[in-house]
């Protein structure tokens, strides 16, 4: 079986990620017998310096044709005084859009391994935190118009239009609760719907569907109270699912839970078969070119590739085990590490988990 998968590493560190990604994956196919077949693309700052666009017409059709994108990161300061339609990060957006990958996964683990550094070790149970969000991707405050700079009567004012139809909630909502009947039947519903309109509907919708899944149990919380209860009860969530931008923020919050945005691996899905797979973290010039970057939230994403697009689900565990495997052996690259304690680069922790697959 041909597995095609277009390969974007990006800027900063998404090179050096990558890499470890590749080397994982080239381990699988070696002992399974399988054939990945790569083609890289360009996206980012990269594609600026190349092409003199983020996102290339050539990468555009790459990614629609191949359907399966691996990517890095994008962005850093070398591109900040581009015009904002042209800056890296909206490239990644209109791929999104392009591919109408509508639904992001980030599974989130608070592991026993990490609790010395994790701001809620002591609410871990069992084997440690385990959640999955659900994050509307293509719609809300990121997308709706009209937006921009303008000047009025003489005073300058920002816009941004956060739009959402009852379509775009639904298809989301549905996605998160085919999730939850697979974990644990619990899904948290998340949004603002004492202050905005957008989320009145949302909870109106989310509320129709539970009519649809009877084994799931729905609840709602609003954003500022799901703020604060990621960290204060992170135990009482399963499956989030909420709008864009409050997405963006609590899976950035999440990372305390997990140690480090570092740990943290996504998926992006649609309606077909497309996906995109990338780690949560951004570019990290300060680090980039050093070995210092953790390679596990890139390689949590080439594992939840293996699992979802391929069906690979004895692969993609060995991979998920093989990390826990090392962390639980001592090696840490310097964003999960404690005072103190001794560090390894971006190789050496690759290494560590190739050993233990």
């Amino acid at each position: 079986m041909d597995m095609r998968i277009v390969l974007i590493p990006g800027d900063g560190i998404g090179e050096e990620v990558m890499r470890s990604a590749v080397q994982v994956l080239d381990a699988v196919q070696k002992r399974r017998r399988l054939n990945f077949q790569y083609e890289c693309a360009l996206l980012g700052g990269c594609a600026i310096d190349a092409a003199g666009v983020p996102l290339p017409d050539e990468t555009l059709h790459q990614c629609l044709d191949a359907e399966i994108i691996l990517f890095g990161a994008a962005g850093g300061p070398k591109w900040d005084h581009v015009s904002p339609e042209k800056r890296p990060e909206r490239a990644l957006a209109k791929l999104r859009k392009e591919m109408d990958l509508f639904a992001n996964l980030r599974p989130v683990r608070g592991r026993k391994a990490l609790a010395p550094i994790l701001p809620v070790k002591n609410r871990l149970i069992g084997d440690g935190i385990d959640l999955l969000i659900v994050r509307e991707l293509t719609g809300g405050l990121y997308y709706g118009e009209p937006r921009g700079i303008s000047t009025e009567n003489g005073e300058t004012r920002g816009y941004n239009t956060m739009v959402y139809t009852k379509a775009e909630v639904e298809r989301v909502a549905r996605t998160a609760f085919e999730l939850a009947k697979e974990r644990s039947g619990r899904l948290t519903s998340i949004d603002k719907a004492n202050m905005l309109e957008t989320s009145r509907l949302w909870r109106e919708t989310t509320t129709q569907l539970a009519d649809e899944y009877p084994d799931v149990k729905l609840d709602h919380l609003l954003i500022d109270a799901a703020a604060l209860s990621l960290i204060s009860h992170p135990s009482r969530f399963d499956v989030l699912v909420t709008g864009n931008i409050f997405g963006d923020i609590l899976s950035d919050e999440a990372g305390a839970l997990a140690g480090s945005l570092g740990m943290l691996p996504s998926a992006s899905f649609g309606s077909g078969r497309g996906a995109l797979y990338e780690p949560v973290h951004g570019t990290a010039p300060d680090i980039a070119g050093q070995d210092k970057a953790n390679p596990i939230a890139m390689i949590l994403s080439a594992a939840m590739m293996l699992r979802r697009s391929f069906g690979l689900r004895a692969e993609a565990r060995a991979i998920e085990e093989a990390v826990d495997q090392a962390l639980e052996d001592g090696y840490r690259t310097i964003d999960i590490a404690q005072k103190g304690m001794k560090t390894c680069g971006t190789q050496e922790m690759t290494d560590a988990i190739l050993q233990r697959m």
